[in-house]
């Protein structure tokens, strides 16, 4: 057995159960000599030979128990038997071997199928009873006795059983709980890094590759204010070198984000997802993102993880059969709605129960959170049984859009 919280008592019973049965053996040979039994002989050499088979019987049993094979098995069967053989032959040549039936009785329990325990228990008593009655005489003690030891082996019997169950639940749910735990860390190292992946892309796309587009804009319009100016050249050289340097860090920033992004933009991303993840024959999942819809790529990527994180919701939560992802945006702002027709929910209840920690849907407090580093506002609107709208309304900055701006006008003058 596996170590757990309840390994110490398993073996203290198995002990106990040991000793218990070597010194009982132990006495019967003792009471053979002092009252010169004349099977004195084959009583000890009998009393030995049941020793040598329990101790014998007890190391291949745990052996197979420790190679993996279940304790009611060909050995453990024939171990029993034979003990029970040779109890039987010395119970014939000594009445005080009739009390060794009380460890043997917590051996059938442990040992023989569940139909066969009880058999063999009250077998076994009426062969205890028997043995007392015969060789010396009926008394109440030599019938109670034996009837009250059974009873109380079959009561620890069921108890041993079910400790021994609770604590392979116990330590089938550490496990699980370790596994997951490992999960988890797992999970928090991967948003980790893709988080501090998003924030390098978004401080690289807000500062640096800003600054350089601002450098790219100025330079040119040095160059149209005096097309004739001493060192044009050098002016024209340093807003190539600029826009070499734009494009470099460009390909650094979509490096860091997410690869279904930079190749499909987040209306292919948001269909592909809800295609392969979202979709089922009793949900229907819509998409309304415009392809060519125009947004810095750390926006992006925050928009997609939110996304991901409410959709996840509906599937799990809503039992919704129907969700509409849109995206719109204007000059400076934009906004990504998530809405189903699912059983909605009580906003206010669950974020203060995940607050508090009464809950383990921290899902809607992430998202918010997520929202609030952005500078952004969520809106989540929901009833029971009125389906539920989340709202995430994000600003783009200014510099941003002046960016792309100015990009598009080098695009132009270099055509």
């Amino acid at each position: 057995m596996s170590h757990t919280a309840l390994t110490p008592v398993f073996v203290g019973l198995r002990t106990s159960l040991h000793i218990l049965f070597v010194a009982l053996t132990v006495l019967v040979v003792v009471r053979a000599l002092v009252e010169s039994n004349p099977y004195t002989v084959a009583v000890v050499v009998l009393a030995v030979v049941l020793l040598a088979t329990y101790g014998f019987g007890g190391y291949l049993a745990r052996h197979a128990m420790s190679s993996g094979a279940s304790a009611q098995s060909a050995t453990a069967y024939v171990w029993a038997l034979v003990l029970s053989a040779e109890w039987l032959v010395l119970v014939w040549l000594s009445p005080d071997a009739a009390y060794l039936v009380f460890p043997l009785f917590f051996l059938y329990l442990h040992l023989l199928p569940r139909g066969w325990r009880t058999l063999a228990v009250l077998g076994s008593t009426l062969l205890a009873i028997a043995a007392l009655g015969l060789h010396s005489e009926w008394t109440v003690g030599g019938v109670v006795g034996p009837l009250v030891g059974a009873g109380v082996a079959i009561v620890i019997g069921l108890g041993y059983k079910s400790l021994a169950a609770e604590a392979a639940e116990r330590e089938l749910l550490v496990k699980q709980l370790l596994e997951t735990r490992d999960q988890l860390a797992q999970t928090e190292r991967e948003s980790g890094v893709l988080a501090e992946r998003a924030r390098l892309a978004r401080e690289i796309h807000d500062t640096v590759a800003q600054g350089l587009s601002s450098i790219q804009m100025l330079l040119h319009a040095a160059e149209r204010a005096d097309p004739d100016a001493a060192g044009l050249e050098h002016v024209r050289l340093a807003r190539e070198t600029a826009a070499a340097n734009l494009a470099d860090t460009r390909n650094f920033i979509r490096e860091l984000a997410p690869a279904a992004l930079v190749d499909q933009g987040i209306g292919a991303a948001l269909r592909r997802l809800a295609d392969t993840q979202w979709q089922s024959p009793e949900r229907e999942v819509r998409v309304r993102v415009a392809d060519a819809l125009d947004l810095p790529m750390p926006v992006q990527t925050a928009l997609l993880r939110i996304a991901q994180g409410a959709m996840a919701n509906v599937v799990q939560h809503s039992e919704a059969t129907q969700a509409t992802i849109s995206i719109e945006r204007d000059r400076s702002h934009v906004r990504l709605t998530i809405a189903d027709n699912g059983r909605g929910f009580d906003p206010a209840v669950v974020e203060d129960a995940s607050a508090r920690g009464f809950s383990d849907s921290f899902g809607l407090t992430a998202t918010r959170e997520r929202v609030e580093q952005l500078d952004g506002a969520l809106t989540v609107e929901s009833q029971a049984g009125e389906g539920t709208t989340v709202m995430v309304d994000l600003t783009v900055a200014p510099r941003a859009v002046a960016g792309s701006a100015a990009d598009a006008t080098e695009s132009e003058e270099r055509a």
